[in-house]
C-alpha cells in the first residue's frame, strides 16, 4: 500500500540508525513485506479465478493497469495514477475477457466480463486491506520495540 508507514517506516529508521538493535522489528517488517506482495498478487488473480476468469481477462487487467497508471499521470499528476491504476485494472479485465469469450452470446458475454471486472475490484480492495492491517502491525511492532530506544535518548 503506497504511503503506508508499517515496513518503511522501519527500513527508514533501521538506515538512520544503522540497524542497531531492530532484530524483531526489522524480521516484522520484512515478514510483514513480504506477505503483503504476496496478499497483493494473490487476491486479484483469487477473486478473478473464482469467477471463472480467463487468462485473457489477467493479461488485460496488467496492460490496463500499466496504461492507466502512465494514461492519468500527465492529466492528474496527483492521484491520476491511482486512479489510472484502479479504473485501468478493471476495464483491463472487461476487455480482456470479453475478447476472449467470443463464442458467447452479447448479453452472456457481458455478464462475464461485468462480473470478472467487479471480482478484480473486491480482490483489489480486500488485498489493500490485509496490506494495510500488515503495514498497521509491522508499525505497532516497530514502535513497541524502538519506543524505549527514543525515550532514552531524550
Amino acid at each position: 500500500m503506497p504511503g503506508c508507514p508499517g515496513p518503511g517506516a522501519v527500513v527508514i529508521w533501521g538506515v538512520i540508525k544503522g540497524f542497531a538493535g531492530l532484530g524483531i522489528a526489522l524480521g516484522t517488517a520484512l515478514v510483514a513485506f513480504l506477505l503483503s506482495v504476496a496478499v497483493d498478487y494473490l487476491a486479484g488473480i483469487l477473486s478473478a479465478k473464482r469467477v471463472g476468469a480467463s487468462n485473457w481477462a489477467q493479461l488485460g487487467a496488467i496492460v490496463g493497469m500499466i496504461l492507466g497508471f502512465l494514461g492519468l499521470l500527465p492529466t492528474l499528476p496527483v492521484g491520476g495514477p491511482l486512479l489510472g491504476i484502479l479504473f485501468g485494472t478493471v476495464l483491463g479485465a472487461f476487455l480482456g475477457e470479453f475478447l476472449h469469450r467470443r463464442e458467447l452470446g452479447l448479453p452472456i458475454r457481458l455478464q462475464q466480463s461485468l462480473k470478472v471486472g467487479v471480482a478484480i475490484v473486491v480482490g483489489t480492495l480486500v488485498g489493500n486491506l490485509l496490506q494495510g492491517l500488515l503495514g498497521l502491525v509491522a508499525l505497532i511492532v516497530f514502535l513497541w520495540t524502538t519506543l524505549p530506544t527514543l525515550q532514552a535518548g531524550l
